[in-house]
């Protein structure tokens, strides 16, 4: 019996309560933290009503006290086992190069981690913001410790860790004032009317029910110019085409696409009703026979 014993280690050499102990303590781990997670989420949709709650710091706070129960659960379990127990003093004891072997290891989910943090904290962007992000255009979902989730214009999901995102610039179309100017690019021809393009244009978006107008925009800002609202400007005078440019205030950049293109639809019918040419660009082809014949020199004409 005592061969046995001596070929069993010593941490399976354990009894019932201790096994039994870690598995309580497993399952208790578990179980606090989603009635925790639960909680807070009740609390917050509570909280939300009667006071204006930030969700990005909100969420983050959550996600930080989860963290820390599974933490408190698996420091527990590990001191509980012997083995692990001496692994875990022998690391404090050499804490200087334990730390920096772990912190080479964990480089990056680290800096997610501070990443994530630092987003939380100083809010360039919150969660519902609609931003555009290294090209893409969408609403900020949820920001995690690890990465910002973004849900795109066409319903793409973008996973961004946290510590690209702090190296980025940001556009942020819902921070302080949502409203944009929107701008529309048209080219004409050389032959056609400026005015009365500018005009078709001016009216097509006053028009347009999306498309702000002054006393819209003087409610909004105070500052307001009125006549702002709209304008046409030549922008380039191109190879075939003189470029024209309407700005347009609108709303919320969530319609600002939409509206754009609204307007170009309605600009193109009104050009081809009142003879305002969209060009495209022209190419002459000469083939080589259509060439004039050079003249053979005069000395080689003589022999």
């Amino acid at each position: 019996m005592d061969e046995i014993n001596t070929l069993i280690p010593d941490w399976l050499s354990w009894d019932i309560v201790s096994f039994l102990f870690i598995f309580i303590v497993l399952i208790a781990t578990i179980v606090l933290a989603k009635l925790v997670n639960k909680m807070l989420l009740a609390y917050f949709k509570v909280a939300s009503k009667k006071m204006d709650i930030d969700e990005t710091v909100y969420a983050l706070v959550r996600r930080i006290i989860i963290a820390i129960i599974y933490l408190m659960g698996i420091v527990t379990i590990v001191m509980t086992i012997p083995v692990l127990r001496n692994i875990s003093i022998a690391l404090f004891a050499g804490a200087g190069f334990a730390g920096i072997v772990v912190g080479l290891a964990a480089q990056s989910t680290l800096s997610n981690i501070i990443s994530g943090i630092a987003l939380a904290t100083f809010r360039p962007f919150r969660v519902g913001d609609l931003v555009t992000l290294r090209g893409d255009y969408g609403k900020v979902e949820d920001i995690t410790l690890g990465y910002t989730v973004v849900r795109t214009w066409d319903n793409r999901r973008l996973f961004i860790p946290n510590h690209i995102i702090s190296d980025e610039a940001i556009i942020n179309w819902s921070i302080a004032d949502p409203t944009v100017v929107w701008p529309v690019d048209v080219g004409i021809s050389y032959d056609s009317d400026i005015k009365l393009a500018r005009k078709i244009m001016l009216e097509e978006a006053k028009k347009h029910r999306k498309v702000m107008t002054g006393d819209q925009l003087r409610i909004i800002k105070q500052d307001f110019t009125p006549g702002d609202e709209y304008n046409v400007l030549v922008t380039d005078l191109g190879d075939f085409s003189i470029k024209l440019r309407l700005f347009v205030w609108i709303a919320d950049r969530s319609e600002a696409y939409g509206t754009g293109c609204d307007l170009r639809e309605s600009i193109k019918r009104r050009f081809d009703a009142e003879g305002i040419e969209i060009p495209f660009p022209y190419r002459t082809v000469v083939y080589k026979n259509d060439l004039p014949t050079p003249k053979k020199d005069n000395k080689e004409s003589l022999k």
